[in-house]
């Protein structure tokens, strides 16, 4: 029978093999299994790539996908930050107006013109024929500007109507002037109609209202005005104003029973 030969404990390394490193070093031991390893879950893969494998940029096949990516990004970082300076200078334009109006409210106080129907005169109203009406309105108007630092120019193309329950009875213009500030301004229009047909109905209902003394009329008046603030002339304002008159009768005796005017303004 062969001999058995025991395994001993590996001798120290020699001189000469040290000084030959073509040698094969000797393996050192693998570190222990743990007694209870936990698996991974079912249907999960692990996977191990060495870290000298792992690439800091994209592969080759990839890298125009990656530029793309990075020039979208980049373009919209771009036009956030350029919609972030913009509401900026829209929010800083804003406050910058407010504070200039609230300065300009503080210096001048500007206070609302006020304007009222002193008088009106009727004429050409016959309610006794079925035939069509003429009629002619001298209507005298009072404008006031109580504001101490402002004056109002009044442009061309303004209007002024009367009506009776819808009705268009006349229409006229108002003069061109200017209003300084502190000022009260009377003036007196001629309005006129030309051929108005009046139904049974309407004629009826004049004839009831002129027995009772209240004649209910609408004038509607719109006029272009200018303010002028100093030295400074703004743009083109449109003031328009509506006053509920009742006169006793249609004639040119007429007196005024009861009036109402009220007015608002269109700055565009």
């Amino acid at each position: 029978m062969a001999d058995r030969v025991h395994p001993r404990d590996s001798p120290p390394p020699t001189v000469e093999a040290a000084s030959n490193p073509s040698q094969e070093a000797p393996l050192k031991p693998a570190p222990p299994m743990p007694e209870n390893p936990v698996p991974p879950p079912p249907g999960t893969y692990v996977i191990q790539v060495p870290k000298d494998q792992i690439y800091r940029h994209p592969p080759p096949e990839n890298a125009r996908r990656y530029q793309n990516y990075t020039r979208r990004k980049a373009r919209r970082s771009f036009c956030c930050r350029c919609l972030c300076w913009t509401l900026g200078l829209i929010a800083l334009l804003i406050v910058l107006l407010a504070v200039a109006a609230g300065i300009l409210y503080l210096v001048f106080r500007p206070k609302a013109p006020k304007y009222s129907v002193d008088d009106v005169a009727i004429r050409g109203f016959n309610l006794t024929s079925s035939s069509t009406i003429s009629p002619e309105f001298d209507v005298t108007v009072r404008a006031r500007n109580p504001n101490d630092k402002i004056g109002i120019y009044y442009q061309k193309a303004s209007s002024v109507k009367v009506y009776y329950s819808d009705i268009n009875l006349c229409n006229g213009v108002l003069p061109t002037f200017y209003q300084p500030s502190n000022n009260v301004t009377i003036f007196q229009k001629a309005l006129k109609g030309s051929k108005i047909l009046l139904t049974s109905a309407v004629n009826s209902a004049l004839v009831a209202e002129q027995k009772q003394g209240k004649v209910p009329l609408r004038l509607n008046l719109k006029a272009p005005v200018k303010i002028k603030v100093g030295a400074v002339k703004t743009w083109t304002i449109t003031v328009k104003v509506k006053c509920d008159v009742t006169v006793d009768k249609l004639t040119a005796q007429s007196k005024i029973v009861d009036k109402d005017c009220d007015y608002c303004v269109k700055l565009w």
